[in-house]
């Protein structure tokens, strides 16, 4: 496939996509978003890979919507564009994946960090929701996914004032999963996509669809899907091989069926 405003490689069982925007800071436009989606919708459907990669450069993941695209834009031309429907097909993606952050994911960018399953940021990282500062707000899940990871009071902090936040105060509020220094951000992305790489491929699709349910649906309605999802694994190659290599005290051969 070939792209313009991303690159896409696979290795060890897992892909890569990368922001290929440098000279706007990975600014997100419409044809990133479109080849975007289409990459993630191609390893989804790929048995060589078993998680992805969602990532920028040292200076900035994505430092937020192309602003030229809408500055002169009516209500009716974005409704009639309806540019997040891409976004919504991201959620659907069954494989896990991993957002490694280096410095700037803000505004659309950090909303695009928060559709994916964890983040990894460097310590150069910084996340924000300043789309109050030109005069609109979040469009792209900001106000729901944020608030969901970090509280209503943190969220309505960032939302309201637009200000940014580091790496570590990402962490501290719930939003990131690990920090580390620049030069590691995307070693531990790769790190942690082949440990889930390594994972049985169904069991590892339908944990991630019962976890995201847990934001969809009540206590009782989210139990209820877990179990299910737990009982239909007993019907894998994955869960025999599984348990019995784990009585037979050896590596299990997971077959991703």
């Amino acid at each position: 496939m070939t792209y313009t405003s991303i690159l896409t490689s696979k290795q060890d069982l897992y892909a890569i996509v990368q922001f290929n925007r440098p000279d706007v800071l990975n600014a997100i436009n419409i044809t990133l978003m479109k080849e975007l989606v289409d990459a993630l919708e191609h390893f989804d459907t790929d048995d060589e890979v078993r998680a992805i990669i969602v990532t920028g450069n040292e200076k900035a993941f994505a430092a937020g919507a192309d602003i030229k695209e809408m500055a002169n834009a009516s209500a009716m031309e974005m409704l009639l564009r309806d540019q997040f429907a891409r976004w919504d097909r991201i959620r659907k993606i069954k494989k896990p994946i991993i957002a490694a952050v280096s410095g700037f994911a803000l505004g659309g960018g950090c909303e695009l960090a928060m559709t994916c399953d964890i983040i990894i940021a460097s310590e150069s990282a910084r996340f924000g929701q300043p789309e109050i500062s030109i005069g609109v707000m979040p469009g792209a899940g900001g106000t729901q996914r944020l608030t969901r990871a970090v509280g209503k009071a943190k969220a309505m902090e960032m939302v309201l004032t637009g200000r940014m936040i580091s790496g570590e105060e990402a962490m501290r509020w719930g939003l990131v999963n690990k920090v580390v220094p620049v030069e590691y951000y995307l070693e531990e992305a790769k790190t942690l996509a082949k440990e889930i790489a390594s994972k049985p491929p169904v069991a590892v699709r339908l944990a991630k669809e019962a976890v995201l349910k847990a934001f969809d649906t009540t206590i009782e309605g989210g139990l209820e899907f877990e179990r299910k999802n737990f009982y239909l694994l007993f019907a894998s190659e994955d869960q025999k091989e599984g348990m019995k290599a784990f009585v037979e005290k050896r590596k299990a051969e997971w077959k991703g069926k």
